[in-house]
């Protein structure tokens, strides 16, 4: 059973297709406020566990709970309590977004003056107020995904299930539903499903890494990285003295705990072997050569880093 610390919960959670694991015995837990983001390559298995533990599949084994409600075996007191918003969400094209979100709060029960009074609150936090009533027939991908997300909150819930919010948008579209997220955090328990790493990065603060259906990982967005972190130091300089850092280069180079250094364009990329020793010893020797420095960086890798050394 679930902790009071615990927003969504599933215990040795499968489902096989034939002779095809989309699942392999998922034990997962998922606390309160967090926003957690679901890792994982086209096919791994991310859609699959959504589909499990917002009951709208039944798994082979296992069970899975939202909010202290068992949502496998399809309680309807349990979906609920959730919202979910699938990779492409479908609408009546000849609804306006203001009609739509209007019926979708008539089934859940909610009020004829608290709707629309929701309905207007849900079209501005989404970006949709002067397209309130537009035919959602004509919207854009970007529009109809940042719908999809309203209709996902109109009921106030305390767990929002995202499958690939972002996917095939563009740059801008990416963006805008990203930072709407942003603004979720905290009030809201996001479990976010996606294959795009620096959205991930950006947004969520507690990862689970899937990889052919079963949990790799689940780890702290920044400890995680700070694991998989490199011993590497960037410094730029300023370009006008080219003999200067030559000097300075073959200074370092004989140092015992520098491994590598590579150098383009005055920009200057040291891995260490001892980290301390970088720290206490470059800046003086630096320093002592009379370069300008215009950057000193020690190198956080990209969760697409340490995705590709856990996953392969």
């Amino acid at each position: 059973m679930m902790s009071s610390m615990e927003a969504i919960r599933c215990e040795q959670l499968s489902r096989t297709y034939g002779a095809v694991s989309a699942l392999k015995a998922l034990d997962l837990s998922v606390a309160k406020g967090s926003v957690f983001g679901f890792l994982g390559r086209n096919g791994a298995g991310k859609t699959t566990t959504i589909r499990l533990l917002t009951g709208l599949a039944r798994p082979t084994s296992g069970r899975a709970w939202v909010n202290g409600i068992e949502s496998t075996n399809r309680d309807t007191a349990a979906q609920r309590s959730f919202g979910y918003m699938p990779e492409v969400p479908a609408f009546y094209p000849w609804m306006t977004p203001q009609e739509y979100l209007l019926y979708i709060g008539r089934l859940f029960g909610i009020s004829s003056d608290e709707l629309k009074k929701r309905a207007v609150e849900l079209l501005q936090l989404c970006g949709l107020d002067k397209a309130a009533k537009r035919r959602i027939g004509g919207f854009s991908k970007g529009m109809r995904q940042r719908l999809g997300l309203a209709q996902a909150l109109i009921h106030r819930p305390s767990v929002l299930f995202l499958d690939e919010p972002t996917s095939a948008l563009d740059p801008a579209g990416r963006r805008d539903v990203l930072d709407l997220i942003g603004q979720l955090k905290g009030d809201t328990t996001i479990f976010l499903s996606s294959h795009i790493l620096a959205d991930v990065e950006r947004v969520c603060d507690t990862i689970g890494v899937i990889h052919q259906g079963e949990l790799l990982l689940v780890e702290k967005r920044d400890s995680l990285l700070a694991r998989y972190a490199s011993d590497v130091i960037l410094l730029e300089f300023d370009s006008q003295n080219r003999a200067a850092l030559n000097s300075f280069l073959s200074q370092i180079e004989s140092l015992e705990w520098v491994e590598s250094i590579s150098e383009e364009d005055f920009v200057v990329r040291v891995t260490v072997s001892d980290r301390t020793q970088g720290k206490t010893t470059l800046l003086q020797l630096i320093a002592d050569s009379k370069l300008l420095l215009s950057r000193y960086e020690w190198v956080r890798p990209s969760l697409e880093e340490v995705f590709l050394a856990i996953s392969t």
